[in-house]
């Protein structure tokens, strides 16, 4: 059964006699009805009347709706409004764009504008990289997504993707104090958006791709890095292979394995499958092998159009495994699912080696109920919240882009993502590591400096920076 989460929650306010027992009666009703309670806020008091603000957690829309109905049915209570606080939150969108400095008088306005502006523009006209000095592109990232891979929606459209977008970019701002904007294209021409967001890129300092479906994704990336002269990065499959290593990493510890003598199954033969194999090969990983629905990636599999399969076959499974994805896991080390719902059992678990490590990461529901994975694994993790060990790509990119915009890296190279995960990991002192402690917390803001300083080190040392790196400097505000 789904558990109770903040992204259903409902504040209903009521409107009832004010006397001795009505208060438990509402509360008993919400929990009756499987609600958890998060606040209750006095309103109004009048004589002999109350009225109260009560905010729950639901299990989804219907369950809400359900608990709204029993309230409604309860004599002597009037229900006066009920409010969606996810949606509250998104009304007139999430961020806004702030003038760093305030015009006051004439002489703020013709330095910011006309005629003092016209000086700073001949500099950057005469010296183009004055730009990453004297503008926001020194600090600005473009979300940049088509909504055809929106995470849990899938191909919702540009116009759908936007409240994630704007998330995207207040996670930037809030974790790494990097600024980001949201760019939605009105289009799934794969040529269409390499020539957008290259005629774009005179104003940015970096391009995350966001939720651009597979394997488009793939070469919409590689393209744009071959075209221009700063960071163009796909979180849905690096940042995700990041934060996996990181967790493997530290479950490794936990069960006392090497990276190079375990065996790994990856589920999910799109993009992210395939950043995430080419992250663990470039670390030592041994034997992997990639699934999809129809079970394992093979030089018998005809898998002509789909160029990310392609490659997988070509660098994965040495001994041509067949069969389904529980008979590819036996005998495995680790498991990685970036697929969907319910695509593996607790008997697939337990055919795998001794002390197995599960990562389900598909959401909003995984490949197995985690609390299912744990009667019979070793270290399990999950992509939600509710859980322990929740991979969240917001563990890398705000860091990421930290430590490139610092360096003002050119490209994203192999050594950066490596060093990213080991910071990330490294945030966990070995003494700390335990089975439900394998990944600090997103809100650990050791994270962000951690992993931009180790990012800023790699790009120097990998030769894509442009600024010099020096051990122990301030990470910029």
């Amino acid at each position: 059964m789904k558990r109770q989460s903040p992204s259903y929650s409902l504040t209903v306010r009521l409107r009832y006699p004010d006397k001795a027992g009505q208060l438990g009666r509402i509360t008993s009703a919400i929990g009756e009805t499987e609600g958890m309670i998060g606040s209750v806020d006095i309103v109004e008091v009048r004589k002999d009347v109350i009225i109260r603000d009560i905010t729950f957690n639901a299990r989804d829309v219907e369950h809400g709706e359900h608990i709204v109905e029993r309230l409604h049915s309860m004599p002597g209570v009037e229900v006066l409004r009920v409010s969606d606080r996810t949606y509250r939150l998104h009304l007139g969108g999430k961020i806004e764009v702030q003038a760093k400095i305030p015009i006051k008088n004439r002489d703020d306005l013709s330095m910011v504008y006309t005629p003092g502006v016209a000086r700073v523009c001949r500099s950057i006209y005469n010296d183009p990289d004055a730009a990453f000095t004297l503008t926001i592109r020194r600090n600005m990232v473009a979300v940049v997504t088509d909504g055809t891979a929106v995470l849990g929606l899938g191909d919702i459209g540009p116009r759908a993707a936007l409240p994630v977008m704007e998330g995207k970019a207040m996670l930037f701002k809030e974790f790494g104090g990097v600024d980001a904007f949201p760019i939605c294209l009105d289009t799934k021409d794969t040529e269409k958006i390499i020539e957008t967001v290259a005629f774009l890129a005179p104003t940015f300092g970096g391009i995350n791709l966001e939720d651009i479906s597979s394997p488009r994704c793939v070469e919409i990336e590689e393209r744009l890095t071959e075209r221009l002269d700063i960071p163009v990065f796909h979180d849905d499959q690096h940042g995700t292979a990041i934060v996996v290593l990181a967790a493997l990493e530290n479950a490794l510890k936990v069960v006392r394995k090497e990276m190079k003598d375990i065996r790994v199954v990856v589920c999910g033969a799109g993009a992210a499958g395939q950043a995430i194999v080419r992250l663990l090969q470039a670390v030592g990983v041994g034997p992997i092998v990639v699934c999809d629905r129809q079970g394992a990636l093979n030089k018998a599999r005809n898998t002509a159009d789909n160029p990310v399969k392609q490659w997988l076959i070509a660098h994965t499974n040495p001994e041509q495994v067949a069969g389904t994805i529980g008979a590819a896991m036996q005998g495995a080390d680790a498991f990685i699912g970036v697929a969907s719902a319910n695509l593996i059992t607790v008997e697939d678990i337990k055919r795998m080696a001794p002390q197995p490590i599960v990562f389900a990461l598909a959401n909003p529901d995984p490949e197995i109920d985690p609390d299912l994975a744990a009667s019979c694994a070793a270290v399990v993790a999950s992509g939600r919240s509710d859980y322990a060990n929740q991979i969240n790509n917001v563990l890398c990119f705000p860091g990421l882009f930290r430590g490139m915009f610092d360096v003002r890296a050119r490209r994203v190279a192999q050594e950066m993502k490596i060093a990213a995960a080991r910071a990330i990991a490294g945030v966990i002192e070995p003494k700390e590591l335990t089975a439900d402690y394998i990944i600090p917390s997103v809100f650990d803001r050791r994270v962000a400096p951690a992993v931009a300083k180790a990012v800023a080190k790699a790009a120097h040392e990998s030769g894509v920076a442009h600024r010099e790196h020096k051990p122990g400097f301030k990470i910029s505000p």
